[in-house]
């Protein structure tokens, strides 16, 4: 027998208990389905036993990890449902892309066009084998016999991925004979997909999951047309290159390929860049560009580079930061934790701002301000302007594409551009990289050059930016003129080197270890880039330093 302290009360169970029996007794205290335990701080999952004396606490949907967890064990039982009704031998492809809301986006080619009919009968075998609650299996192979594997099932991409796999084993999940690599925790049997659905989208599938927020809950689908034509236009980008997946990329690394790779992933981006200028010119009457995106978007290097651009069409551009129009600090709003709330509308002074623009746009000479960050109060330096024909103003801020934040100005006078870091390359065809990931890491690398934060300091506050940017950013997206994907292929090997030593720095007892040793674990699977073939005027350049823009 064995001792499990559990909320401070001790039990005993027979060892080799499974942790999924001991979740089963204690789920009605939980309104959400445990999906894994923390067994002595490490997490677990279900199928695991417990074999020492220990003390449990539970991971439920509603967490992130048990979220993501969820969401993994879904879209293998998708792909395995898409095998069994489409057949192995005729797919020719069959990739997790990227998230569209709740949703997850898989490309599926074929000889034949994907039809309706197909999509319902997967969805119907999903439910089948959901309803059959078949276990799921784990096993370690050795990393040559794991590689013979996936060269069987023609997954040329995981076989690829593990040539560089520095570890001697690969841990391996199975369904009902399915055999695939998943990158994170699993559930112990199907039967735990209480709430999904699956459609037929554009040329390929959606799978919809509920968000953590209400796990027994599938959101009401709305396309986003641009944000899907952006990720799309990407992700043919890394085909085109023929850097689709990581091992791809570690290819192009130790085959000396990789310096063209970058000039031609930066002249992709310098050329949607151009586009973008081209059409702002074109709309003629625009006097304010307005740029918003999430954290470590790259909106200042953007904005720089898009400057240039339309300077070379003769616009005159003036960049303003919308954070220069930030109330003073005594009256900005606090948050439910009675912290200041930054990041809320209300911390700006919408109407100052807007009085501002308008009088710009009637041809008068207006003083702006500038908010001093260290006195938390806003400034005016004698920053005039006054524009002309050729004056243009290139707006950058949070809440650029909310309409209350420039709820005076002429809309014919306004262009609109959504940029983010939308990842678009995969780890392997089954195992997306999730945006937030290259985002995170970019924030971490540059908080740690620019503020000297430590990476533990920015992992902790990283739940707080996703709320901002969920309440303030994401329900704009669509509203854009144009979206820019500020992704780079290459990056991610680049910021290894800058990342690594910052995770490595978080301490075992420290609440923000396990966010970090996950993302060690994500980065072994990049071999690093030397960061001097990175262009001075690169996007990467504003988080690793180096730049030739002040950012």
């Amino acid at each position: 027998m064995v001792t499990v302290k559990i909320d401070g009360v001790a039990k005993t169970y027979p060892k080799g208990t499974t942790f999924e029996t001991i979740a089963k007794e204690y789920q009605e205290a939980y309104d959400g389905m445990i999906a894994l335990v923390m067994e002595n701080a490490k997490i677990r999952e279900l199928f695991r036993t417990v074999n020492k004396d220990c003390e449990l606490s539970f991971i439920t949907f509603r967490d992130s990890i048990g979220h993501k967890t969820y969401v993994r064990t879904a879209l293998m039982t998708l792909v395995k449902a898409a095998y069994d009704v489409l057949g192995e031998e005729k797919i020719k492809k069959l990739k997790v892309e990227f998230a569209i809301g709740q949703g997850y986006y898989l490309d599926v080619r074929m000889e034949e066009p994907l039809t309706d009919a197909m999509v319902k009968q997967i969805n119907k075998r999903m439910h089948e084998i959901v309803e059959e609650d078949i276990p799921i299996i784990k096993k370690s192979y050795p990393v040559e016999e794991a590689r013979a594997m996936f060269r069987e099932h023609n997954m040329l991409d995981k076989d690829k991925l593990f040539k560089y796999r520095r570890s001697s084993s690969v841990n391996v999940y199975s369904i009902d004979g399915y055999k695939d690599y998943y990158y994170g925790y699993m559930l112990p049997s199907t039967g735990y997909l209480k709430y999904f659905d699956v459609m037929h989208y554009e040329s390929g599938i959606l799978l919809l999951i509920p968000g953590k927020e209400e796990p027994d809950k599938i959101a009401y689908f709305q396309p986003r047309e641009k944000l899907f034509h952006t990720l799309r236009t990407s992700s043919l980008w890394g085909e085109m290159m023929g850097i689709d997946c990581v091992g791809d990329l570690n290819d192009a690394v130790c085959e000396g390929s990789i310096s063209d790779m970058i000039l031609v992933q930066e002249a992709l981006q310098e050329r949607r860049i151009g586009e973008i200028a081209e059409e702002i010119v074109k709309r003629g009457n625009v006097k304010f560009v307005l740029i918003a995106g999430p954290s470590s978007s790259g909106k200042t290097t953007f904005s720089h580079r898009l400057s240039i651009q339309l300077r070379s069409y003769g616009m005159i551009p003036h960049p303003i930061a919308l954070d220069d129009y930030f109330v003073n600090r005594e009256q900005t709003p606090r948050d439910e934790n009675g912290d200041y709330n930054f990041e809320c509308l209300e911390a700006i002074d919408v109407e100052q701002f807007n009085e501002d623009m308008n009088r710009l746009l009637a041809g008068e000479r207006v003083e702006l301000p500038k908010f001093n960050f260290k006195t938390g109060k806003r400034e005016y330096n004698g920053n005039f302007k006054q524009l002309g024909a050729e004056d243009i103003l290139v707006i950058e801020g949070i809440h650029g594409l909310n309409p209350q934040m420039t709820h005076s100005m002429p809309d014919e006078s306004k262009f609109k551009i959504y940029i983010s870091a939308l990842t678009s390359l995969n780890v392997d065809e089954h195992n997306r990289i999730p945006t937030t990931d290259g985002r995170l890491l970019r924030r971490m690398v540059r908080d740690a050059r620019t503020r000297g934060a430590c990476a533990r300091r920015t992992i902790e506050m990283w739940p707080s930016v996703r709320r901002g940017e969920e309440r303030y950013i994401f329900p704009f997206q669509e509203s854009a003129d144009e979206m820019f994907n500020s992704v780079l292929i290459y990056e991610l090997a680049v910021i290894k080197q800058y990342a690594e030593p910052l995770l490595f720095g978080i301490k075992e007892d420290e609440p923000e270890f396990y966010e970090a040793k996950r993302l060690l674990k994500f980065l072994e699977y990049f071999q690093g880039i030397d960061s001097h073939n990175v262009p001075s005027n690169s996007i990467c350049r504003e988080f690793i330093g180096g730049s030739c823009f002040q950012v």
